[in-house]
């Protein structure tokens, strides 16, 4: 459904309760006017947000439903998924947490699934806890390619940088082994349609970040670069995308360089993310991109040690709403113009006459 005959319907999945996740959801929607620029849809517990929006003294009152279908704009909407208190231990993952981190997720993404709901924004889970409980992946990305039957680009995003990472939470024993040529192109052709469709950059210039320190040291530290990075870097180039590098990935992020950039692909999690989560600070956004539907999630995790404490920012959760929401806009005026682009223009076939125009009698 477009964005112009309805308020974007946001969902939320809650996490892991006894961590942060309901108090920056509250926090993010504790002015009155937020409902003005979309509807919320969380996936919860109602009894659990009550007890948790008086511990944090907020005064936000829900919409009480039990489908997403039936959410209404002006309103917080809450998906009641068990009218049972909930017994909360802040700091601690229980199996009642843990359990109500995967049902909620699981609610929501078959609610995005159905397209009762347009975009989802995930609150931190603990994916340790979740897999003892039958969870199969090893975080919310691996998930959703599974949900969407395709691989997905693990895409850290704020306004003045951008970062994806070529391998996700796998050992750093076992990085060098994932990266190859092809996966390499294969990324880099999704980022660059990304960056068109979701974020509107016309011509996307990537930055391709080595494996090795020094980026190789042109062989002396490593081979990948020769053999895999820069082979698939050119062949890109030759395709005519834009990808430069590799670049050595301990001097890469000042302003200077990244900055001429539209993004960053870094060949491994921490490669990107320590200098991104320093850089963006709180307002990173996690945007899993290459599926056919819009899931962000703040830059951080549960944060057991300051969960219950009211001191928890909500900076990160809400620039992840506001990112899904111009992600879901982005993305379907790239569709219409596409569409009124290649639709052809219709004639006759003796006279090249336009089908459009009246024809004489």
């Amino acid at each position: 459904m477009s964005s112009k005959h309805h308020k974007i319907r946001v969902g939320i999945s809650i996490g892991d309760f006894n961590g942060i996740g309901p108090e920056i959801i509250l926090k993010s929607l504790k002015d009155k006017s937020i409902t003005d620029f979309f509807t919320p849809v969380i996936f919860g517990s109602g009894k659990l947000f009550t007890y948790q929006k008086n511990v944090f003294k907020l005064q936000t009152n829900f919409n009480y439903i039990n489908e997403a279908k039936e959410a209404q704009s002006g309103k917080i909407n809450m998906v009641n998924l068990t009218k049972e208190n909930s017994n909360i231990e802040f700091g601690v993952p229980t199996e009642e947490s843990t359990k109500m981190a995967i049902d909620s997720l699981n609610s929501a993404t078959e609610a995005l699934l159905n397209k009762d709901i347009d975009v989802l924004v995930t609150a931190p889970i603990n994916k340790d806890e979740m897999m003892k409980y039958g969870f199969a992946h090893a975080g919310h990305t691996g998930y959703f390619e599974e949900k969407a039957g395709k691989e997905a680009v693990m895409f850290m995003v704020s306004e003045g940088l951008k970062v994806a990472v070529s391998t996700h939470h796998i050992p750093v024993a076992e990085i060098a082994s994932n990266i190859t040529k092809e996966n390499i192109k294969k990324q880099i052709k999704q980022l660059v349609a990304t960056l068109k469709e979701d974020f509107c950059v016309e011509k996307p210039k990537i930055a391709v970040l080595g494996l090795n320190p020094h980026a190789g040291d042109g062989g002396v530290i490593g081979k990948e670069e020769i053999e895999i990075i820069q082979p698939a870097i050119q062949d890109l180039f030759n395709e005519g995308i834009m990808a430069f590098g590799p670049y050595p990935a301990d001097s890469f992020f000042q302003p200077e360089k990244y900055k001429a950039f539209d993004a960053v692909l870094a060949m491994y999690h921490d490669q990107g993310l320590a200098p991104f989560k320093t850089i963006a600070y709180e307002e990173g956004v996690n945007y899993t991109a290459g599926l056919p539907f819009i899931r962000t999630s703040p830059d951080h995790g549960v944060a057991y040690d300051i969960a219950g404490k009211n001191i928890a920012d909500e900076t990160s959760f809400s620039e992840a709403i506001f990112t899904a929401i111009n992600i879901f806009k982005s993305r379907d005026e790239y569709q219409e113009l596409r569409a009124h682009r290649l639709r052809p223009k219709a004639t006759h076939a003796n006279h090249g006459v336009d089908e459009d125009l009246p024809k004489e009698s």
